[in-house]
């Protein structure tokens, strides 16, 4: 049983038929707005009754621009999906999530350093980690356990964008700038952040909570 939410029903249909077969219920939702996360936890009720795992990973990223040039609406518009997003996925459906759960907010590499110019991404990712202590925190009482997980640079669409940014902010390619900062020398593979996921939704990971686990190469250390 899974329950898919995206933005786009398209993005969500083409996800679906990656899939095996199942029971799989799949809800257009905004995690900005209360009302749709609070339609997503109404449906996702009536059709399975409780909730077991929770995976927060909506993102955006903005842009990478001087201080003084960062556009307002882009800094808010990245926080109002990461940071209020997390928080109103944790608002409205841990309440509802079973004893033993797992909520896992997707974070990243990003929440542990600065660097100029990617103001609205990191700082939402440095607050990811506090709403998830806080949350930690308050639900272990129940035996729900919170955690994020850190992926490093993926091989995926999304950070392609985010390097073609950067890449003109620095005059230089900018998948090879992160390869060159990561200790193992090449980018992820979803597949090896789905494994770390699945590790923090499992019950091999039934003392974590509190949690960041890094994914990320190296890149951190």
């Amino acid at each position: 049983m899974l329950v898919l939410s995206d933005l786009d029903m398209g993005a969500l249909e083409k996800a679906h038929s990656t899939l095996p077969d199942g029971d799989v219920l799949l809800v257009a939702a905004d995690v900005s707005r209360p009302e749709d996360v609070a339609a997503l936890t109404e449906t996702t009720l009536a059709r399975f009754g409780a909730i077991d795992v929770v995976f927060s990973n909506a993102g955006n990223f903005g842009t990478v621009a001087p201080i003084a040039d960062y556009p307002l609406e882009t800094f808010e518009a990245v926080h109002a999906v990461h940071v209020r997003g997390a928080f109103l996925v944790a608002k409205y459906l841990t309440p509802h999530m079973r004893a033993g759960g797992s909520l896992i907010i997707n974070s990243s590499v990003a929440a542990t350093r600065g660097d100029p110019g990617v103001y609205a991404y990191i700082t939402a990712k440095h607050a990811q980690v506090g709403l998830m202590r806080c949350l930690a925190k308050e639900l272990a009482p129940r035996n729900i356990r919170v955690n994020t997980v850190h992926p490093g640079p993926i091989d995926n669409d999304f950070q392609l964008r985010v390097e073609q940014d950067l890449g003109e902010e620095i005059g230089r390619d900018g998948t090879q700038f992160f390869n060159d900062i990561i200790p193992m020398g090449r980018h992820g593979g979803p597949n090896e952040i789905a494994r770390a996921v699945l590790f923090l939704a499992s019950d091999m990971s039934s003392f974590t909570t509190g949690s960041m686990l890094m994914a990320d190469g190296g890149m951190s250390a």
